[in-house]
């Protein structure tokens, strides 16, 4: 059997083509600050291409795994996530970069536990949701017992800051948790209590107001506050239809900072222009979508726990990109949130590999229940 007829064919060529995608602009978005910092041009772009191969490789890895391995190991996972969110607080441990403590040094490489939670997060859900699916349309108590682990990461993570990621994954909790069967009264006043804490947690802290109050007036400041929403608007309005070529953004010379990982998407625009830019909305769009149908055929299968992974990893990525590029537009208040699959990094690469790859077996055990059938854990 080919490749195309094992996996889901869809769900290959939007993850590759973004893959390929991410890492030509990573290379013309990069090459002028590498050739700046380290006097080697492609730097970025050969660690960008050693990581996808590595992503791929993992992704490759996951795909023969069966889904009951990763559903008797969620609770596990879940505490190695918050134990790895500790650590990276700990001076001498974790790794602090432009006053935010995300990294665990390995070796020659960082790994941002955060991209880690975030599918670790998913993983438990879906297994809470096949334990307990009885209880989460019925009673409070089914829904408060995995919002409280879920907040103590959620603090670890504020502690770090990354607010960004607190936002993916608790929206990405509180929508698979409505998808479970969770009453809408109950979904209500999640939202409700979230969008309470969220809102207090900006009033409190002045450097996130000020980038509230930045993102609704970036021109009022265009050389303080603003700056770096005003050079990515400026890089969309240069590119207008066709973009002015692959290679001549003006932008990434030093005026948009974070080019090649935050702003990918704005020198995307610049480049590639409003076609370019709309093609990459539309291969996440059909990412997304066969993310979510693969998860409604393993629900209509019986497959309960795959369901929600492919339901979580879908909301996730189309989560996080659409929050991406609506800060790249101006839409959103500035967030440190990578473009899956494009944006300079290698944990966020290798961890979204990871998760396509467990996308890809959910569909296979879906498709081919005799051969890849997945054991329920009761």
């Amino acid at each position: 059997m080919s490749l195309s007829q094992q996996f889901d064919r869809h769900v290959l060529f939007a993850a590759l083509g973004l893959l390929m995608v991410g890492l030509i602009m990573v290379c013309s978005a990069s090459i002028t600050m590498a050739e700046s910092k380290t006097g080697q041009p492609l730097y970025f772009f050969i660690r960008q291409f050693v990581y996808a191969l590595m992503g791929l490789g993992f992704a490759w890895a996951v795909m023969s795994i069966r889904l009951f391995s990763w559903q008797q190991l969620a609770p596990q996972l879940l505490m190695m996530g918050i134990i790895l969110l500790a650590l990276v607080l700990i001076p001498g441990i974790g790794r602090e970069v432009n006053g935010s403590a995300r990294w665990l040094p390995l070796g020659p490489v960082n790994l941002q536990v955060a991209e880690l939670m975030k599918l670790f997060a998913i993983i438990y859900i879906a297994d809470y949701l096949q334990r307990h699916q009885g209880q989460i349309g019925t009673a409070m108590a089914g829904i408060l017992a995995p919002m409280m682990l879920l907040g103590i990461a959620s603090f670890l993570l504020l502690l770090q800051p990354d607010m960004g990621s607190i936002v993916v994954i608790l929206s990405t909790v509180v929508a698979m948790l409505f998808l479970g069967g969770a009453r809408v009264s109950i979904f209500v006043m999640m939202i409700s209590v979230l969008g309470g804490l969220f809102y207090l947690l900006v009033m409190l802290a002045p450097y996130r107001l000020q980038r509230l109050q930045s993102f609704m007036d970036p021109w009022a400041d265009p050389f303080g506050s603003g700056f770096q929403l005003t050079q990515a608007l400026i890089a969309f309005g240069r590119g207008d239809w066709l973009g002015v070529g692959l290679g001549s953004s003006m932008q990434k010379l030093f005026y948009l900072p974070e080019a090649h990982t935050d702003f990918l998407f704005s020198i995307i625009a610049e480049e590639l222009g409003l076609i370019g830019a709309l093609v990459v909305i539309g291969l996440f769009f059909m990412l997304i979508w066969r993310a979510l149908s693969i998860g409604r055929a393993a629900e209509l299968a019986g497959q309960r726990f795959g369901a929600q992974v492919a339901y979580g990893i879908g909301i996730w990525l189309g989560l996080q990109a659409c929050v991406n590029m609506g800060v790249n537009m101006g839409a959103l208040p500035t967030k440190g949130l990578t473009l899956p699959l494009m944006s300079y990094g290698g944990s966020s690469l290798i961890i979204v590999c990871i998760a396509i790859g467990l996308l890809l077996r959910v569909d296979l055990e879906t498709r081919q229940p005799e051969t890849a059938a997945a054991r329920v854990r009761r």
